[in-house]
């Protein structure tokens, strides 16, 4: 009996300006655990999403992409326990599903004692997220840029000044996202269009230089949070508030909220916004994980049903 773990970390995307195109891992954790043993598969999931994950059966994502790999590898287990362990909230933002494809990919290659290189791990899960700017910082860790250029995934990593720490504050409502993409218009105005090459070339250079002071007009961003705005009770509040502190503003599909510099005024205030709309919250505290996906195999363990 053979066993593979990996811990994979939340990630956050569309940060600002950086649309489609940036997104930063954080340090809240998932793990994936496959053990080839018996016969069939087997699906326990604890934490988030529980109930339905477990429900969702062949169409389990962690699943779907753990056997779809361990087929491209040449292996065909008679028995495989698939156990995960849930700490991103679901349909939020934060990357739950990004962390999922990538654990059934790194724990399957794992398993079977082969080892992927990113390159070839971010291009098996590209084709089950869809867009690379949150499989890339879970994956590389940190603050990463990244675009398909010519079918395949590019990236890189971003420093990101040690003092900056990133808060989320995270709505009790869900916003699918195909829900979120469907509010996007298909054609921007031009001067729209350069508003956000400016501002990530601010947000970027604020980043890269220690300039903390570009970093609030570098999140502006005019592509997709006011469209999404309206999605969300509240949430234009958000966006809109000055309270003199750099935020990464609404980010990914989903409604979640993050800002830069935390302090318990930006958590209060946050939370007061959600609040006035009538919508429950609760915030988060993390740095940006420059910890990537890591894995560990064993040849020995105990029961995957205990």
């Amino acid at each position: 009996m053979r066993r593979a773990r990996v811990r994979v970390p939340a990630s956050t995307a569309n940060l600002g300006s950086g649309f489609d195109t940036l997104g930063m891992a954080l340090t809240l954790y998932n793990e994936v655990e496959l053990t080839d043993e018996g016969e069939g598969v087997q699906l326990l999931v604890e934490g988030e999403g529980k109930s339905a994950l477990e429900k969702a059966g062949a169409h389990n994502l962690v699943l779907r992409a753990a056997q779809s790999t361990l087929r491209d590898l040449g292996a065909h287990p008679s028995g495989l326990c698939v156990r995960q362990i849930n700490r991103i909230p679901l349909r939020r933002g934060l990357g739950s599903s990004a962390a999922a494809c990538l654990g059934g990919i790194a724990a399957a290659a794992r398993l079977v004692g082969v080892e992927l290189s990113p390159d070839e791990i971010l291009a098996r899960a590209l084709p089950l997220e869809g867009h690379p700017d949150n499989i890339t910082p879970a994956l590389l860790g940190g603050l990463t840029v990244s675009a398909i250029v010519e079918g395949r995934v590019v990236s890189a990593r971003v420093r990101v000044p040690k003092r900056l720490k990133a808060m989320a504050v995270i709505p009790s409502l869900e916003i699918a996202t195909k829900r979120a993409r469907e509010a996007l218009p298909q054609q921007v105005p031009f001067q729209d269009a350069v508003f956000n090459l400016n501002r990530l070339a601010l947000l970027l250079a604020g980043l890269m230089t220690d300039r903390l002071d570009l970093l609030a007009a570098g999140t502006e961003d005019r592509l997709h949070q006011p469209y999404r705005a309206a999605l969300l009770p509240g949430m234009e509040a958000i966006i809109t508030r000055g309270d003199g502190r750099a935020r990464l503003r609404s980010s990914s599909a989903e409604p979640a909220h993050r800002s830069w510099r935390w302090s318990p005024r930006t958590e209060r205030r946050s939370a007061a916004a959600w609040a006035s709309a009538g919508v429950a919250s609760s915030a988060s505290r993390a740095s940006s994980a420059s910890w990537r996906l890591t894995a560990r195999g064993s040849s020995t363990s105990s029961d995957c049903g205990e």
